[in-house]
């Protein structure tokens, strides 16, 4: 029997440019993993479907976010030969898988769902939830299952969404026959990366709070933002201690800086342990600080801001690459309805025993 080949499906919502939010949680990750070498397929989807479940009023919005994000994506090291990034509404049968899907989920178990009571409540939804948007765990089901996913890479925040596609996957399979591909979640390997915090210290970066690092942002509004960074409060002299615990400085110092940038940038601590004990037990400024993360943020971030640069003056070529990779998804896509609908007994026109059996039936 052949290997079960490795399969990789992520992907991000098309509604504004994306983020280091973004990029700590899953982008930076993406880009490790399609350079691994050891997955046979890499599906990144634009998920601007999905997107329009609370964004109805606003398709300009979407519209306008298909290649802010795809230029985001190229500009980080996703490379259209090893991954195929394609739009979610031009892939049609994960409609149609969501709507069968829909029949093996019960109202109250998308109600318990931790991820969507949070999205609701965020979204001040209460008794008004698009339906679309409170069948998202089915739809995501449909997303993972279509490509035959193996491993889904997301953030901690997601993991109930992955189970609910796993428990969809049971259902379907108990009932149909061995049919759909169970899928991993794959965690980031940084803990600080899991949830990064706005500039501001709010728990979530939000286009409409004004609390996000773009990836691309200039160089100046890079450093802008950074020097304006929430810290510690109570930390108003220099020689006062300093406090680590939901300060933003030192949590992006946790999920960006390296032990080689402390020689680079800041040769007097040794490493980032270093720099804490400093800062907690007093003499360390926020400025001194919040320079360092500004020099770490920019090594990071000025060869992604070239490559867009590059990218923006292709966009005939990022056109391209969306309508390819569309097409190679619909063509994935369309072979597991296929399976699908087989194992349902659905596929009347393509099976030759629901002739016969109709003709035995009424003879």
């Amino acid at each position: 029997m052949a290997e079960k080949k490795k399969i990789i499906l992520t992907g991000d919502r098309p509604t504004g440019k994306l983020h280091i939010g973004h990029y700590a949680g899953s982008l930076k990750h993406r880009v490790e993993l399609q350079n691994s070498g050891e997955y046979d397929k890499i599906f990144i989807m634009i998920a601007d479907a999905q997107a329009l479940t609370d964004n109805a009023d606003n398709p300009a919005k979407i519209r306008q976010s298909i290649m802010e994000v795809a230029l985001d994506y190229l500009s980080i090291g996703i490379d259209p030969s090893k991954s195929t990034i394609f739009v979610q509404s031009h892939v049609s049968e994960l409609t149609e898988l969501s709507f069968y899907y829909m029949n093996l989920v019960t109202v109250s178990r998308l109600q318990r769902n931790p991820t969507v009571k949070a999205e609701i409540q965020m979204r001040n939804f209460e008794t008004s939830i698009p339906v679309g948007f409170y069948t998202y765990p089915i739809s995501q089901a449909a997303d993972i299952t279509a490509f035959e996913a193996t491993t889904v890479p997301v953030g901690e925040d997601q993991a109930p969404m992955l189970e609910q596609t796993r428990e969809i996957v049971h259902k379907f399979n108990a009932v149909y026959g061995e049919t759909l591909t169970e899928p991993n979640i794959l965690l980031p390997d940084n803990r600080a990366c899991l949830r990064l915090p706005g500039t501001d210290g709010k728990a979530k970066m939000s286009k409409s709070l004004g609390n996000c690092i773009y990836l691309s942002d200039t160089e100046e509004d890079v450093r802008k933002k950074v020097m304006s960074m929430f810290t510690d409060p109570d930390h108003i002299r220099v020689q006062d201690p300093g406090k680590l615990e939901g300060n933003t400085v030192f949590t992006y110092l946790d999920a960006f800086s390296k032990t080689e940038h402390f020689a680079q940038y800041l040769p007097e601590y040794a490493n980032l342990d270093e720099l804490k004990e400093h800062y907690k037990r007093g003499g360390l400024g926020d400025v001194k600080a919040k320079k360092f993360l500004n020099s770490v943020m920019q090594e990071e971030l000025a060869p992604i801001r070239a490559r867009r640069a590059e990218y923006e003056k292709k966009i005939d070529q990022v056109y391209e690459i969306l309508k390819s990779g569309s097409e190679t998804a619909k063509q994935t896509a369309a072979k597991t309805l296929d399976k699908v609908k087989h194992a349902m007994r659905i596929d009347y026109f393509h099976d030759p025993a629901f002739l016969a059996e109709q003709k035995q039936r009424f003879e």
